[in-house]
C-alpha cells in the first residue's frame, strides 16, 4: 500500500506543479493516465460505479467527483485533485487542492484550514485511540475557523478495495458506536471543507458535487496507517 500510495503522490505533485490560468482540466486527466501508464497500475476510479474518468478534478464550488473537460482555469480558481490506484492488487488514495496564480484571502484561508484539519485529525489516528477522535479533530478545527465541514461524503476504510469499513466522517455523528483504533488499520482520511454552508447538491451528470449555496470548497486526503508507534502517512513522495 505504501508504493500504490507513494505513486498517488507524485500524480498528485505533478499535477499540481502543472496548474497554471489557461490549462484546461482535461490536460490533468491526460496527465493522470500518462503517469499510470508509466508506474504500470491501473487507475483506481476509471470506470468504478461507472466514473468516465481516472482523475477526479473539482473546480471552485465543486466539492467532488468534478469531471476534467475542456473547461480553462483562470487566475483566483481553486482545483481540487482526487486520485487513485491499483498497485499489485492494493489500492492508494489522496486528494489535494490547489490555487491557480493568485488567489484572495479567504480562498487562501480555506486552503490552509483544511490541510490542518486534515493534519489535526490524523494526529489522532493512534492506537487506542476511537474513530470519531479523528472525527472530532476535524470538526473542531474547521469549525473553529468558521468554515464548514461536509457532511454527505466521507472518509474510509482502505486495503484490497477502494471503499472499506469504517467510513471516517469528519463531524462527530449522533449515537456513534465506539469503533477503537488497531494496530494494520489503514484510513482514507479526507475533509471536505466549505466557505460557506455544508450542504451539497449533485448535477444534472450524476457525478459532480458541488456548494449548494455555490461557496468555494477544498479537499484535501491523506491514506494512513494505524501503527503501534502512531501514525503513518503513506500517501506521501518521500
Amino acid at each position: 500500500m505504501r508504493q500504490a500510495c507513494r505513486i498517488v503522490a507524485i500524480i498528485l505533485q505533478e499535477l499540481t506543479e502543472a496548474v497554471k490560468p489557461g490549462v484546461r482540466t482535461m490536460q490533468f486527466e491526460d496527465i493522470a493516465r500518462k503517469r499510470c501508464d508509466d508506474f504500470k497500475v491501473k487507475p483506481a476510479f476509471l470506470g468504478m460505479y461507472g466514473f468516465p474518468y481516472a482523475l477526479c478534478c473539482s473546480v471552485n464550488e465543486e466539492v467532488v467527483h468534478g469531471f476534467p473537460s475542456d473547461r480553462v482555469l483562470e487566475e483566483g480558481d481553486i482545483v481540487s485533485f482526487d486520485m487513485g490506484v491499483v498497485y499489485d492488487g492494493f489500492y492508494g488514495d489522496a486528494a489535494t487542492t490547489a490555487p491557480v496564480g493568485r488567489i484572495d484571502a479567504a480562498a487562501a484561508a480555506l486552503l490552509q484550514v483544511t490541510r490542518e484539519s486534515l493534519e489535526t485529525g490524523i494526529t489522532q489516528a493512534r492506537t487506542g485511540n476511537d474513530l470519531y477522535d479523528i472525527s472530532r479533530a476535524v470538526q473542531k478545527y474547521v469549525e473553529g475557523h468558521g468554515l464548514s465541514v461536509v457532511r454527505r461524503f466521507v472518509g474510509h476504510g482502505i486495503g484490497r478495495k477502494l471503499h472499506e469499513k469504517p467510513e471516517i466522517p469528519n463531524f462527530e455523528p449522533r449515537d456513534a458506536h465506539p469503533v477503537p483504533l488497531q494496530p494494520g488499520m489503514v484510513l482514507a482520511i479526507e475533509p471536505m471543507v466549505t466557505a460557506g454552508g455544508p450542504d451539497v447538491e449533485v448535477l444534472s451528470d450524476n457525478w459532480t458535487a458541488v456548494t449548494k449555496d455555490r461557496s468555494l470548497s477544498a479537499h484535501f486526503e491523506h491514506t494512513v496507517a494505524v501503527t503501534k508507534n502512531g501514525p503513518r502517512i503513506l500517501s506521501l513522495v518521500d
